[in-house]
């Protein structure tokens, strides 16, 4: 039987409250982000019952495949790829974006489509993702004024990345040059520019301590909601429940086999040369998933016993030391990139439940 993903939508949708709750309290509004997820419409419909401004996607398919009825306005993650442009402004609210071409094309697009795109602009304040560099006011102000003066598209506001590239934290001093860049705008052209948006997840622990600069009033959350973390230092965020996911998979050998490699070596079927820790003679197990699902260092067992020592394509090899049997399953918490592996991995089924959940008051 193939592995499992439970997905527990209560858990989910305390998560994507509590989070909403405490950004709205400091002024800011929240983008839940579908991605992780691959946008299955029973955690859609959760998230979009919520009190959340838009929904996000990096993947257009995603957007077009959410359920009918959404009231949120949708956005586009990944800057939109200039053959895509029909796509994006048809069925995206908001894209983010940095090259003027591109923005060429959405607005032709809309003017055709006769509808209104919003853009926001995305500075890159060192982390080296997308976006105009920071320093380059010039051409910061030469994108804005572009978009400015197409009539099919609406600046909605300025944007930023960290974390998900170069590793570079969000800190005051670096999203205070954000607003700092925003307040020029308002100023060189006389707009409003209402939404400066400050991140994703990893920008939570500055929310947390009180340290968020006045001026930011927007975060894309995704693995907070879907994880329970921040992701600036990987730290269980206050109140989140960090067990909406869960991975099941079924033991489907047990033997007594030395724990190195007899015969000669030399790399494995992905090309790597992998080293073997001698403990004798040992109890392995083999679970019915593998790389092509999800990889072996995405992913730890409940039962600490149990220890994951690699995977091939379609197996995973672990040092069994409890009292179990071939048919056995086990249960393993995941790291973001597995919870995105297991639900792009068509060979993953996804069970999804409502179990009661000791939340707080909210």
């Amino acid at each position: 039987m193939n592995p499992k993903l439970i997905i527990d939508l209560k858990k989910l949708k305390h998560n994507g409250l509590l989070l909403a709750e405490m950004c709205g309290l400091q002024g800011i509004s929240v983008t839940a982000v579908t991605k992780v997820f691959c946008a299955y419409p029973e955690m859609v419909e959760v998230l979009a019952d919520l009190p959340i401004d838009y929904l996000a996607d990096s993947r257009i398919e995603n957007i077009m495949a959410y359920p009918k009825g959404i009231t949120q306005k949708t956005m586009l993650l990944r800057l939109p790829s200039p053959s895509d442009a029909d796509r994006v402004v048809e069925y995206c609210n908001i894209s983010l974006n940095s090259e003027i071409y591109t923005l060429d094309k959405l607005n032709q697009t809309a003017q055709k489509l006769d509808k209104i795109h919003s853009v926001i602009l995305m500075i890159d304040l060192g982390d080296l993702r997308e976006g105009i560099f920071f320093e380059d006011t010039q051409k910061i102000e030469n994108t804005a004024g572009f978009i400015l003066s197409c009539k099919n598209l609406e600046l909605l506001g300025i944007g930023t990345n960290l974390t998900c590239y170069g590793a570079v934290l969000p800190t005051q001093e670096n999203l205070d040059k954000l607003v700092e860049i925003a307040d020029n705008l308002r100023k060189r052209f006389g707009i409003d520019l209402p939404v400066i948006s400050g991140g994703n997840s990893s920008s939570l622990y500055l929310l947390e301590n009180g340290k968020m600069p006045a001026g930011i009033n927007h975060l894309r959350l995704g693995e907070a909601i879907v994880c329970g973390r921040e992701t600036a230092f990987g730290e269980t965020f206050k109140g989140l429940k960090t067990d909406v996911v869960t991975l099941q998979a079924e033991i489907i050998e047990i033997q007594q086999k030395p724990s190195m490699p007899v015969g000669r070596t030399n790399v494995n079927a992905f090309g790597e040369a992998i080293s073997f820790k001698d403990k004798g003679v040992h109890k392995r197990g083999i679970l019915a998933i593998g790389r092509q699902d999800i990889g072996s260092n995405q992913m730890v067992c409940h039962d600490p016993s149990v220890e994951a020592i690699d995977s091939s394509s379609d197996h995973l090899i672990v040092d069994l030391t409890g009292d179990y049997n071939v048919g056995d399953w086990l249960s393993f918490s995941l790291t973001y990139g597995g919870i995105l592996a297991g639900f792009t991995s068509k060979y993953v089924d996804k069970i999804f439940t409502e179990e009661d959940v000791n939340c707080q008051d909210l």
